[in-house]
């Protein structure tokens, strides 16, 4: 639901959803970015959470924590205990995501340094499908925000322009992080042998990515950076 009042309280609020929105947009080109300034990867990793086994490790985790610090200190405006459900829950399926990493890639991409990629020990097949079920449900409770908490009113017949345009954007970031699920899916459990070459060009990686950036837009615009009531 969307609520303007001009209080500490709800303000703070504001600038939560910000900081989760822009943690989101910042992830993967931080990722991409630091791996090779620092570890001189030249090659993208195929998934986000790939860049667990370069140096980047502990930016990714990192990341993930706060952003599950955020979502769990996220309580939304009204009396509704949704908000503090699918908080918590997106909370602990992003710490679950970060602690529970997928499998390194092999072969390892080629690297000029040694530094691109770090031994892991994570070898546990069983951690690396945890990891995967984790992500699932990390992204469906972002889907669930963006789908339904988000576009919700007190009062339908007194929308304002901008709640209505917020609400189209919504339900779009909603649908697109769907698909992408959806499709990572389709990867993982058809695309992937039978057409191996399509690893090459890191699919899951950039469906990832807009799936991020689907959730990171939400956030924002919920954070009334953009569109906000008159």
């Amino acid at each position: 639901m969307d609520n303007n009042a001009n209080t500490p309280h709800l303000i703070s609020y504001l600038y939560l959803r910000r900081a989760v929105g822009f943690l989101g947009f910042a992830l993967p080109i931080i990722l991409v970015l630091g791996s090779v300034l620092i570890g001189n990867c030249q090659e993208i990793q195929s998934s986000i959470s790939s860049y667990y086994h370069t140096l980047m490790r502990d930016v990714f985790v990192g990341t993930l924590c706060a952003i599950a610090l955020f979502l769990f200190s996220y309580k939304g405006y009204a009396n509704d205990k949704r908000d503090n459900i699918a908080g918590t829950f997106a909370s602990f399926f992003a710490i679950g995501v970060a602690f529970f990493p997928t499998a390194p890639d092999m072969p390892l991409p080629p690297c000029d340094s040694f530094l691109c990629n770090i031994p892991s020990v994570i070898t546990n097949p069983f951690i690396s499908k945890l990891h995967f079920v984790f992500a699932t449900l990390f992204f469906l409770v972002l889907t669930y925000f963006s789908l339904v908490l988000f576009t919700e009113t007190k009062n339908k017949k007194t929308q304002t322009e901008q709640k209505k345009q917020r609400n189209r954007i919504y339900r779009i970031c909603g649908y697109i992080m769907l698909v992408c699920i959806i499709l990572i899916a389709i990867y993982f459990f058809v695309l992937e042998k039978k057409y191996p070459d399509l690893a090459k060009y890191t699919p899951v990686f950039w469906l990832e990515t807009i799936a991020l950036w689907a959730f990171a837009t939400s956030w924002l615009i919920k954070g009334e950076l953009l569109l906000k009531d008159k």
